[in-house]
């Protein structure tokens, strides 16, 4: 017998000793980044789809979760994805549009007034953004959902001229908002999420801003005594991962994978539109008064909105793609008529 045959006999031998017999299976390890606090919804339902995923793959592929920002904002985890630390992350619209920047659009003030003309215009979208991000490297598996934004405050704010007089938070990478304080001569201050709470505290800030259910998780809403009662923005937020790591796969847990994805996202979207409905009678139930602005003052900052996305055409998202997104709001509101 050659000794290559009999190396390779005795290699196998040593492998079946040291394994008991068993084959070995290496588990592939997807490690995905999200600035949800633990214990949220969004994590809750990130565990829920990482358990399936396990059974459903037979242990071959599981998620890693680091939530709560303990990787840094959304800045550092894209940064992290590049380099190959992580492979993945939940990003909110901000943190999308650092990838692909046509995602800014989504973050048009008073773009939508339902969930339903949000649903339709993803579905219309949805091969459009999809496309974008595979050609940046990434896959998007599946949207999630922060909600519709309102603003919390340490003081009442109906108007422009209300908003100007107080200390305003500016989330750092919201390019957005930025765009829309600097129209309006507001000199905001930026800060990322985890600072956010002691800047309440402190007084640092008095003006903050996050979908109900958000500022519950985040304990802000211990800190503010007032709400702005009308919806300012729609909160989108994706799954994306690395195509060079999601090819890696084999092709019958890439199917798995995706189809959870979608699933568990869906189960997140309605329990994020219901808790944010909740969230907003607990915080009413805790003292925080709702205030409501007549409609000249709502029709103000709309004003100021158009202004400042008018100046943003073209830095981030295309009028092409506003006009497209817009054209199927309208569509769908015509529908409804």
């Amino acid at each position: 017998m050659k000794t290559k045959t009999l190396y390779s006999i005795a290699l196998a031998a040593l492998l079946l000793i040291s394994t008991g017999g068993v084959a070995v299976s290496k588990t592939a390890v997807i490690k995905i980044a999200t600035l949800a606090p633990e214990g949220s919804t969004w994590t809750e339902i990130f565990n829920d789809l990482n358990a399936e995923l396990k059974t459903a793959t037979n242990n071959g592929v599981r998620l890693k979760i680091y939530p709560g920002g303990v990787l840094g904002n959304e800045k550092d985890m894209i940064r992290k994805m590049f380099v190959g630390q992580i492979h993945g992350a939940l990003l909110t619209s901000a943190g999308l549009s650092t990838i692909f920047d046509e995602m800014d659009v989504f973050q048009i003030p008073f773009l939508f007034n339902t969930y339903d003309e949000v649903d339709y215009v993803l579905k219309k979208m949805d091969g459009f953004f999809k496309k974008g991000f595979a050609d940046k490297g990434y896959i998007l598996p599946s949207w999630s959902e922060g909600g519709f934004i309102r603003m919390m405050s340490t003081q009442p704010i109906a108007s422009l001229d209300d908003l100007k007089k107080a200390k305003i938070w500016t989330w750092e990478d919201a390019p957005m908002a930025k765009a829309i304080f600097y129209e309006a001569g507001i000199s905001a201050i930026p800060l990322s999420l985890p600072d956010v709470l002691v800047a309440l505290q402190t007084g640092l800030v008095e003006v903050v801003y996050a979908p109900p259910s958000g500022a519950i998780s985040l304990q802000w809403f211990t800190k503010t005594k007032y709400m702005t009662d009308f919806p300012l923005m729609y909160l989108i937020g994706g799954i994306v991962i690395k195509r060079n790591i999601f090819t890696k796969l084999p092709p019958e847990h890439r199917e798995i994978l995706l189809a959870l994805c979608s699933k568990y996202m869906d189960i997140l979207k309605l329990e994020v539109r219901k808790e944010n409905q909740e969230a907003i009678e607990v915080m009413a139930k805790h003292g925080v008064k709702l205030i409501r602005p007549s409609e000249k003052q709502i029709a103000e900052f709309k004003d100021l909105s158009i202004r400042a996305m008018n100046r943003q055409i073209g830095k981030s998202f295309s009028e092409k793609i506003k006009d497209e997104v817009i054209g199927y709001v309208e569509e769908y509101r015509k529908a409804k008529e």
